[in-house]
């Protein structure tokens, strides 16, 4: 565990030193950090944000390709979703009626009929929850061509927004120097809106 943090906090220092022992085998390594962050119920801690953040800024200093990096890892995510829904459609029932009341599954399905397409979208931006949305919207059965599409809006935004930001503002001066810091705040930000709902759902 305390390996993980360390990864997390510091995992500009860890890409460097696989970009140098494993050269263009990086942008496998990264890809399957992403598609394992999103396709795989049970591992929602990888640091996705701010792996696609530094990436971004290694991207910059030519480093790594940008492209590469935005459209390999956008299929990533978006594979990752895919295979996480399938997983919650064709096993998540069988393992949820036996802890869940079949009511809360109910409204689990009624939630995604209604708020599906923004929950995809949205729960991409959110550490934990971006892993558990597809799982769900496969346990809830929402229509496939409707999760894909927004599978796909979701994906591109997440992908595009943090390694652009990264590739844009990841290498000045202030922003370098403090890397550490500045992926801290990354994850606080990301968790706020989490935190947000359930205070909220607490109150309601």
């Amino acid at each position: 565990m305390i390996q993980i943090i360390d990864f997390i906090l510091h995992v500009d220092k860890y890409i460097d030193i696989l970009i140098a022992n494993y050269g263009i085998w990086v942008y496998f390594l990264v890809f399957l950090v992403i598609f394992i962050e999103t396709g795989i119920v049970i591992m929602p801690f990888l640091p996705g944000d701010s792996l696609l953040f530094v990436l971004g800024a290694f991207a910059s200093r030519g480093t790594l390709s940008l492209w590469v990096i935005l459209i390999s890892l956008f299929i990533a995510a978006v594979v990752g979703d895919t295979i996480n829904y399938s997983i919650g459609k064709y096993f998540g029932e069988k393992v949820f009626s036996r802890f869940i009341k079949k009511e809360h599954l109910d409204k689990t399905r009624s939630f995604y009929q209604k708020y599906g397409d923004k929950t995809i979208v949205i729960a991409r931006f959110v550490p934990i929850v971006r892993t558990l949305a597809p799982f769900l919207a496969g346990v809830a059965r929402m229509r496939y061509p409707r999760f894909l599409s927004f599978n796909v809006i979701g994906g591109l935004l997440w992908v595009f927004i943090f390694v652009l930001a990264g590739f844009f503002f990841g290498n000045i001066p202030i922003i370098k120097d403090n890397l550490s810091i500045v992926i801290i705040l990354i994850i606080i930000i990301s968790v706020i809106p989490a935190i947000i709902e359930y205070l909220r759902a607490r109150k309601n």
